[in-house]
């Protein structure tokens, strides 16, 4: 998939992780909680190189961010109370090629697709290889100190990231943990 006159952003493939939380870790009855998770295995045109400029990355990072949250809100839009978002780099890459998707430009369609976010979106970048789990932080999309909205998804592509491609994770959450009982700014430091 070529994007335009742009860096080509060559996605192999889309994943898409739903669950529903109905009880807590103890088993005990919760409201449903629902969390989404997209992912895309892209090509990582940086891989194996060095170079500083990591700009046409940033432009990726944003196309990239539309594509997952389209494909997240689809099925069944959520009333987004949480996000975060993910990388899982290649071993041919590098930790800064992650954070150059993920944060100048992939925010944005994040919060136009949920219609607001005044808070920074929580953020995890690893470097791995052909099935390695990341922990996708997820936090309250306007109040950072919100604690009871501070949760993860761990997430995983069985056959990805290969050498040379990064795994672009978005996550959403329409509420906070089950049963959470940390509060919002109790004393908050």
């Amino acid at each position: 998939m070529t994007t335009g006159p742009g860096p080509a952003m060559r996605i192999r493939k889309i994943q898409m992780i739903r669950e529903t939380v109905l009880k807590d870790e103890a088993g005990r009855p919760c409201d449903p909680i629902q969390r989404v998770a997209a992912l895309a295995v892209v090509h990582n045109p940086f891989a194996g190189a060095a170079g500083d400029d990591l700009s046409a990355l940033f432009e990726i990072g944003g196309l990239i961010g539309e594509r997952l949250m389209a494909e997240a809100m689809a099925p069944v839009p959520l009333s987004v109370a949480g996000y975060g978002k993910a990388a899982i780099i290649g071993v041919d890459g590098a930790m800064e090629h992650g954070a150059a998707i993920l944060h100048p430009r992939l925010g944005r369609p994040m919060r136009e697709a949920i219609g607001g976010g005044a808070a920074l979106i929580p953020a995890n970048t690893k470097i791995g290889g052909p099935g390695t789990a990341i922990d996708l932080p997820l936090g309250h999309k306007d109040d950072p100190l919100a604690f009871d909205h501070i949760d993860t998804l761990t997430v995983t592509v069985g056959d990805a990231p290969r050498a040379d491609e990064i795994v672009v994770v978005i996550g959403l959450a329409d509420g906070p943990r089950p049963h959470a009982r940390s509060g919002s700014r109790p004393g908050a430091v």
